[in-house]
C-alpha cells in the first residue's frame, strides 16, 4: 500500500466515523488538471502549493501580499499549519480610509499591521461546509477564534457567509474552499478589524 492510498485510507475512515470532510487528496501539480483548480485574481491556486505561494500569483491580493511581507508573516503562513484564511481583496483594502494601508505598511506600524493580518486567519482547515455546520451548531453563528486571539462572528446572510469583526464591521465572503497544501482560503470583500 502506497504513502499516498494510506492516507486516502485513513481520510476516508475519518470521514466514515466523524463526519469530518478533509481536503482532496493532494497530487503533484504537473498531475492536475488546469480546469480543476481554482482561479483567484486570475492565477491559478494549486493545491499543491502554500497559502503563500499561491497567493503572490492573485493580482486581487497584492495588497494582502504585501502586507503579509511588511508584516513578517510569510514563513508563518508558509509553515505546515493548517490555517484558513480570510482573505481580503485589493478592492476590500481601497475601502479603508485613504492612506491606511501606506501608514500601516511602515516599520513602526508593525504590530498594528500584525494584530490586523492575524485577525484574518483561524487556526485549522475550516472548509465552507464546516463553517456552515459550526453557525447552525452555534444557533445561527459560530464565534471563531483567530491567531489574534480575538473573536471572528460568523453568520449566513443572503444565503452567503458573512463575517462581523469587533468593530461591528462585515465583510462577506465571495470565494469559498480555495484549498491549499496549508489550509484553506476562503475570499473576502472587506477588511475585517480587530477592537
Amino acid at each position: 500500500m502506497t504513502f499516498k492510498t494510506t492516507l486516502a485510507a485513513i481520510a476516508a475512515a475519518l470521514a466514515a466515523t466523524t463526519g469530518f470532510v478533509a481536503a482532496p487528496a493532494l497530487a503533484d501539480h504537473h498531475m492536475e488538471k488546469k480546469a480543476d483548480v481554482p482561479t483567484v485574481g486570475g492565477a491559478p491556486m494549486y493545491p499543491t502549493k502554500t497559502i503563500v505561494e499561491n497567493a503572490v500569483n492573485s493580482k486581487d491580493h497584492t495588497t494582502l501580499v504585501a502586507a503579509v511581507k511588511a508584516a513578517g508573516l510569510v514563513e508563518a503562513l508558509s509553515g505546515p499549519g493548517p490555517f484558513t484564511v480570510f482573505a481580503p481583496t485589493n478592492a476590500a483594502f481601497a475601502k479603508l480610509p485613504a492612506g491606511t494601508v501606506e501608514t500601516l505598511v511602515k516599520p513602526e506600524n508593525k504590530t498594528t499591521l500584525t494584530a490586523i493580518l492575524t485577525y484574518h486567519v483561524v487556526p485549522g482547515n475550516v472548509s465552507a461546509a464546516q463553517l456552515i455546520d459550526l453557525i447552525k451548531q452555534g444557533g445561527g453563528k459560530a464565534e471563531l477564534k483567530t491567531l489574534n486571539g480575538a473573536i471572528l462572528t460568523a453568520r449566513v446572510e443572503g444565503g452567503k457567509v458573512v463575517l462581523t469583526d469587533a468593530k461591528g464591521g462585515k465583510a462577506t465572503v465571495t470565494q469559498a474552499d480555495v484549498f491549499q497544501s496549508n489550509g484553506v482560503i476562503h475570499v473576502t470583500d472587506t477588511v475585517s478589524l480587530p477592537g
